[in-house]
């Protein structure tokens, strides 16, 4: 009998990856769900970036191999918004590699930096992928606190009386997915301060920043950053192009050629139209983002109603693609999501899933239509 390797045992099964065959059975029974637990953008790309994988697909190179590091106009493409957004300098040729999605990227920069037995600081509440990716890789996953009363922010008088000794790598991630925070400069410095004092890779995951919020920033923007600190990035929120898979990893060359030797070993480049479109994507500016956030604003509103119709509480001034609230107090987020689905076909993420300190919160994702948010506060 031939058995899986062991890593499995460390991981389970993706829950919306689970619990979405559940949602799924449900509507094909007549149930009708309404589904605000998936934060997969339901608003399309630019017309200019659908025009550009169209007009690509003539192209003589567009059905080749493509190259590890991506087109170098998708590279200065990155390069040119992360200095017209951010005010960042990168080398187009040394500091950046596109990624088929940032999810992607996790792995890699996972396989680049860990050995069996290092520690990963790893946020609680936070992206279920970096604990799975750090098991598979057979790293030690260590819980950091992020904690409401203190603004969803590292506690950073605590880390400092952690054992830090097998400490290599540190997942953040701001704005923090799920709960909406927003980071700012000076946390960014903190960050950078504690990863220089002890030789710990700061990752910021970054994919939020231009949806709902009036001050995007990166992490790459303190002085010093690139000499120990990474950061994530995706087309997918603030582009509408989630299904596309393009992400990227920027920071300092010998850390980028590092991750390229995973990358160059475990995939291929990215497909050639995909890039087109994405070098188009990045083009775009304020009046792109106005007309987004437009429309995200009036969702958040109707989804304020429906918290408050649930007795949750919320921060009105949280940013990004999804609404994290408070359920009432001796309440369990996974037994109230389910009588939900069932009582009310409405399906929400609860907070536990993304660790310990998510237990009483539950998330709405701004990824639905109007009409479809009117209909579910009705049915309370």
């Amino acid at each position: 009998m031939i058995k899986t390797a062991k890593r499995l045992e460390t991981v389970q099964e993706y829950y919306f990856s689970r619990k979405l065959k559940e949602v799924r059975q449900l509507m094909s029974e007549g149930k009708p769900i309404i589904n605000m637990g998936i934060g997969s953008p339901d608003l399309a790309p630019h017309s200019s970036v659908i025009e550009a994988i169209q007009k690509s697909l003539f192209d003589d190179k567009a059905h080749e191999y493509q190259s590890y590091q991506g087109l170098p106009e998708l590279r200065q493409g990155f390069a040119n918004f992360y200095k017209n957004q951010f005010d960042v300098d990168l080398d187009f040729n040394l500091e950046m590699l596109p990624l088929m999605g940032s999810k992607e990227g996790i792995m890699h920069i996972s396989l680049a930096f860990l050995n069996e037995g290092d520690e990963v600081l790893i946020p609680n509440p936070g992206y279920p992928t970096y604990a799975s990716v750090t098991e598979l890789v057979q790293a030690k996953a260590v819980y950091y606190d992020l904690k409401e009363d203190n603004n969803w922010q590292p506690d950073f008088e605590t880390l400092e009386k952690t054992d830090l000794s097998k400490v290599k790598l540190m997942w953040v991630c701001y704005p923090h997915m799920p709960t909406g925070a927003n980071g700012t400069l000076e946390l960014y410095k903190k960050l950078i301060d504690f990863g220089k004092k002890h030789d710990i890779l700061i990752v910021n995951d970054n994919p939020y920043s231009f949806v709902l919020n009036d001050n995007p920033i990166s992490i790459l923007q303190v002085e010093g950053a690139k000499e120990i600190a990474l950061e994530l990035n995706s087309l997918s929120k603030t582009f509408n192009m989630a299904g596309w898979r393009v992400g990227m990893v920027l920071g300092n060359s010998k850390f980028i050629d590092s991750i390229l030797k995973v990358k160059s070993n475990m995939d291929s480049g990215m497909f050639y139209g995909i890039q087109k479109g994405a070098i188009e994507a990045l083009k775009l500016g304020k009046e792109w983002f106005e007309s987004q956030n437009e429309i995200y604003t009036k969702r958040r509103n109707l989804i304020f109603q429906l918290a408050e119709k649930l007795e949750c509480t919320f921060d009105k001034n949280s940013v990004g693609l999804f609404v994290w609230a408070k359920l009432p107090a001796g309440i369990q987020s996974e037994e109230f999501i389910d009588n939900l689905l069932y009582e009310k076909h409405l399906f929400l993420t609860p907070g536990a899933i993304f660790g310990s300190n998510g237990e009483g919160y539950i998330r709405f994702s701004l990824c639905v239509k109007e009409e479809n948010i009117v209909e579910a506060i009705k049915r309370f």
